[in-house]
């Protein structure tokens, strides 16, 4: 595979994140988003699954007419947080696996996402990819994030898009090849990052949301946080993460610990998005504050570089 060439004159750099569930997009990487859209570029949100299976985590939705339209209502939630965040948004079509829960474990449903054939959801991806020709795509890193068999699973199809999308002799019916220029994990549930907050928060006189969360972290997997190679700063966009965040109704209690640091304090701890360059194939320095790094600068400078 060969890197895409540069920018062409006037062309807006473009960005893909490729998400499991209607609400991810907007509490991972969703103040990025925002940034490089109001910056110009162009930001499509990728969904896997409709979130079909997901349960009703605020109280004043859990009713019945909810319950009953729950694929209806998670695609207009879907809407309206692309809408806050100016992003171009794709459904890929698959059904929502659940999250099994039990000792043992139940089997997935059959046809749903972490169970259909990887390739018929690479090509699914690889036609989106081939249509939005990003120069920067951003999934999840080999554990899901966390391990939901959704998001394992969109991080192996994510994967086998990134190899395939440039080859022309992969999935020729799904238009003409095109290869992302830079991949990324998006990081953002490192214990630091948690444990700064509630740090920040104890020092302030309040009673920390955090506690009992730090008191269970499991020590067996490692940080993502020491991963972590780019932080985009983007604090002034968090606002308008929490609203997209809030457009999800169903999913997100607007009471839960996911608000309850003030944004003047994330702006102040924590002012950046964090991301793990996983490939480039442009020259670029680490550490990074930017997603594009190696990307916006003419070819002849590239070149030289």
């Amino acid at each position: 595979m060969t890197p895409t060439d540069v920018l062409a004159p006037g062309e807006r750099p473009r960005l893909m994140t490729v998400h499991a569930h209607p609400d991810d997009e907007s509490s991972k990487g969703a103040a990025s988003s925002a940034r490089y859209v109001a910056e110009g570029h162009d930001v499509m949100v990728v969904t896997c699954t409709g979130g079909e299976a997901g349960s009703i985590l605020n109280p004043a939705m859990d009713r019945p007419d909810v319950i009953a339209n729950m694929t209806e209502v998670r695609r207009a939630e879907m809407a309206r947080a692309a809408e806050i965040l100016g992003v171009q948004h794709r459904w890929l079509g698959f059904v929502d696996s659940g999250l099994p829960e039990g000792d043992p474990k139940p089997p997935l449903p059959e046809g749903c996402f972490a169970l259909v054939d990887l390739e018929v959801e690479t090509e699914a991806l690889v036609r989106v990819i081939r249509e939005f020709r990003p120069h920067v795509l951003i999934t999840y890193d080999e554990n899901g994030g966390y391990p939901h068999p959704d998001h394992i699973r969109t991080h192996e199809v994510s994967m086998a898009a990134w190899e395939a999308a440039g080859d022309p002799e992969r999935f020729p019916d799904a238009g003409a090849p095109w290869q992302p220029l830079k991949l990324y994990y998006g990081h953002g549930f490192s214990r630091a990052r948690i444990l700064a907050f509630h740090e920040a928060i104890l020092e302030s006189g309040q009673e920390s949301p955090y506690e009992e969360w730090l008191s269970n972290w499991n020590t067996d997997r490692p940080d993502p946080g020491t991963r972590v190679t780019t932080k985009v700063p983007c604090a002034e966009f968090f606002g308008q993460r929490d609203d997209a965040l809030r457009a999800h109704a169903t999913q997100i209690d607007p009471t839960s610990r996911w608000f309850h640091t003030p944004l003047e304090v994330q702006a102040r701890v924590w002012p950046t998005e964090d991301y793990e360059l996983v490939t480039s194939l442009v020259e670029t320095t680490l550490p990074e504050d930017d997603l594009f790094a190696g990307i916006h600068e003419p070819a002849e400078q590239r070149r030289a570089g």
